[in-house]
């Protein structure tokens, strides 16, 4: 039986389709398989696996290297908090703390109702708006308590339409229309240079002109 529902199987296949070798998809079905589920489960794994001609192990190998695959069951929002330097320096684990006493959890816990997994974070590249946070990788920037709190109640009232669930990689998903990918031609099948090689060919010559007139 497959992992994929009916849509995200043909999503799968349209995806592999954009590359000249089908490994090259694994990190973009990870995605798929995330977001369907919710996390990446041991099914998702064997059928990525069976779609890019690979193996399972290949699969966790090339995912547990991103800190954004779950391969444990999480909540349907997870917020990360950071407290690296900046944030630390402005409250970051003050609001960690507050965050563990609002939602009941320990960072790395999840929520009884299955709603929220709260994680303690490293750098997350916001450190001009610290202290700050991510639900499912969406930032929320200068967050003190109060806003915490009005957060969490948001989401857990349906008024935070900008949050998708937990898995959900973007809200438009890309499409390449057949015979339009860049780059589909598998490296051992290649008889001429890439285009790119091409016009940097042309535009150092067009420099080497110039620089000798």
């Amino acid at each position: 039986m497959s992992f994929f529902d009916t849509a995200n199987l043909a999503t799968a296949h349209e995806i592999i389709s954009r590359y000249p070798k089908p490994k090259s998809a694994t990190i973009p079905l990870l995605h798929l398989a995330q977001q369907q589920h919710g996390w990446v489960s041991d099914d998702a794994m064997r059928e990525i696996a069976q779609l890019t001609g690979t193996t399972p192990a290949e699969v966790k190998g090339t995912g547990s290297f991103y800190e954004m695959f779950k391969f444990h069951p999480v909540g349907k929002y997870m917020v990360n908090v950071c407290t690296n330097l900046s944030c630390q320096i402005l409250g970051g684990e003050e609001l960690l703390a507050h965050a563990e006493e609002t939602l009941g959890v320990k960072a790395g816990g999840t929520t009884a109702d299955g709603m929220f997994t709260l994680e303690d974070v490293e750098c997350i590249a916001a450190c001009t708006e610290a202290p700050c946070l991510q639900v499912n990788y969406r930032y929320k920037l200068r967050v003190g308590n109060d806003d915490f709190d009005q957060m969490i109640d948001d989401i857990r009232n349906g008024r935070a339409d900008d949050l998708p669930e937990h898995g959900t990689l973007a809200l438009v998903r890309q499409a390449i229309p057949a015979g339009t990918g860049a780059g589909i031609t598998a490296p051992e099948n290649a008889r001429e240079a890439p285009v790119w090689m091409a016009r940097n060919d042309v535009a150092e010559g067009s420099d080497d002109k110039d620089g000798g007139a």
